[in-house]
């Protein structure tokens, strides 16, 4: 295989060195040697470790510990637990307890960055008992595939990583590992998915061991803008947790690199931070509102609070646009202390009236019910006739968003995450507007809010920046 000069520059700055492999693989080999001794059971390392994909720098081991699939839900988190923390103690690391679909424990031991993980012992994806009984088995599938192919995933991942489409979680919505893998496996080569990916449409279909006949009926099943069907498991799709805009933003990304291949694609962008002088300067620039819903972060892993968050979020945002305030754009953002729903509006403050339409006056039970609610009411114009139709005047709910997000009890009768709604109901939530807004905790994701652009629109800008 002949590479690009661009790709051997890449390969030289992202391939693990032999001392990187030889220290990862040790630890691995040594945490599995430590849950058989303080649990008694099997254990696996799993991930891009496991596989030899994983970019220099990368610190991150995955141990799965085996446990037999007679004992309860209950009995595995306990023993799971207890032994992941023994080994923790082992190795006098440290830690912290995680929620997936069950407790694990995330540590750092000897400066690797590792999930103990206790699972079911399977035969089968079709016996698994939990989702996490699957992965196991994405590492027996990949190993004896993947070898030749390391450093094509190397390069892909590489290329997510800078286009800032690389991750599953729920804030980012983009390549996880496993699937920038199984796509290089089904096209063969990093140049090769490329030229695909740039061609790609809403729908794609990658289904690697063929389970299905055709690509309508994988359709039918899957409604996801990429799918590709998980080789040990027939019913999931791995590029669920990919949204359409980071599926679409991948798009751009691949046809602009294929079109005009640059070493630019492959680095992340740096992140920028606003200081709050800038950040008034800003909205004095652009002459909008900034609201900002500011509470405690629920005491949960950020893929279970974010979407918690959003959900929040879109609650909020159809009760401004009920009440006539004219949202721009909104976002979310989990600090480690606090989160913030961030809103812009054109409109942000309306007059005390507003325009209430009633029915026809020949449809006289409905005329007439209109007009006596609204006949006594004189600190407005109405009820009047205009063509057919009643109209009066009355006094606006709300004259300001702020007035309107600040009443707790119109906010928490939205439909709201749950966490989130417990931290809103226990501890309260307070709502700012204009530079108040700004915070130290927040400055980056400010920053990147007004400085939104796609990434492949900010590569070519770097590309023509250097060309001048």
């Amino acid at each position: 295989m002949t590479r690009s000069s661009i790709e051997q520059e890449v390969l030289g700055r992202v391939l693990p060195t032999d001392a990187e492999r030889s220290a990862a693989q040790e630890m691995g080999n040594k945490l599995i040697a430590a849950v058989n001794e303080v649990a008694g059971v099997p254990a696996m390392m799993t991930g891009s470790v496991a596989r030899g994909t994983w970019v220099r720098g990368d610190k991150d081991i995955d141990i799965f510990m085996l446990f037999p699939p007679e004992i309860s839900r209950e009995e595995l988190q306990e023993k799971g637990l207890a032994a992941a923390y023994a080994v923790v103690e082992k190795f006098s690391g440290t830690s912290e307890e995680k929620y997936a679909e069950h407790p694990y424990l995330n540590a750092v031991i000897e400066g690797f960055d590792v999930d103990l993980v206790p699972c079911y012992h399977v035969g089968s994806t079709a016996e698994m008992k939990c989702a996490v009984d699957r992965t196991p088995f994405h590492t027996r599938y990949l190993l004896p595939k993947i070898g030749s192919l390391r450093e094509d995933v190397l390069l892909l991942k590489q290329f997510a990583k800078g286009g800032g489409v690389y991750g599953s979680d729920h804030m980012t919505g983009g390549f996880s590992g496993y699937l920038c893998e199984l796509l290089i496996l089904a096209y063969g080569e990093f140049s090769q998915f490329m030229q695909a990916a740039s061609e790609f449409r809403y729908g794609e279909v990658v289904d690697i061991e063929k389970y299905y006949a055709d690509t309508k009926e994988t359709r039918k099943k899957f409604s996801e803008p990429l799918i590709v069907i998980d080789p040990t498991d027939k019913d999931r799709n791995v590029a669920a947790a990919l949204t359409p805009t980071r599926f679409a933003e991948f798009m751009e990304l691949a046809r602009d690199y294929c079109a005009s291949p640059s070493p630019l694609y492959f680095v992340a962008d740096p992140p920028t931070q606003m200081g709050k002088t800038e950040f008034a300067a800003v909205l004095q620039m652009r002459g909008t509102s900034m609201l900002a819903v500011r509470m405690k972060t629920p005491a949960y892993v950020a893929d279970t609070v974010v979407p918690q968050l959003r959900k929040t979020m879109e609650s909020m945002k159809a009760m401004l646009i009920a009440e006539d305030f004219q949202v721009h754009r909104a976002e979310v953002s989990m600090g480690a202390e606090t989160c913030l729903i961030l809103f812009e509006l054109i409109i942000a403050r309306l007059p005390a009236i507003v325009l209430r339409s009633g029915p026809p006056v020949w449809n006289h039970e409905n005329a007439d019910r209109f007009v006596e609610k609204y006949l006594m009411q004189e600190e407005f114009a109405g009820p009047w006739i205009d063509e057919d139709r009643y109209y009066t005047e009355v006094r606006r709910n709300y004259t300001s968003a702020e007035s309107l997000l600040s009443d707790k009890q119109k906010v928490l009768s939205g439909s709201l995450g749950r966490h989130v709604r417990q931290v809103m109901e226990e501890d309260g939530y307070e709502v700012l507007e204009g530079v108040d807004v700004w915070s130290v905790e927040f400055s980056f994701f400010l920053s990147a809010f007004f400085a939104r652009s796609s990434h492949a629109i900010r590569k070519l800008r770097g590309i023509k920046a250097e060309q001048q």
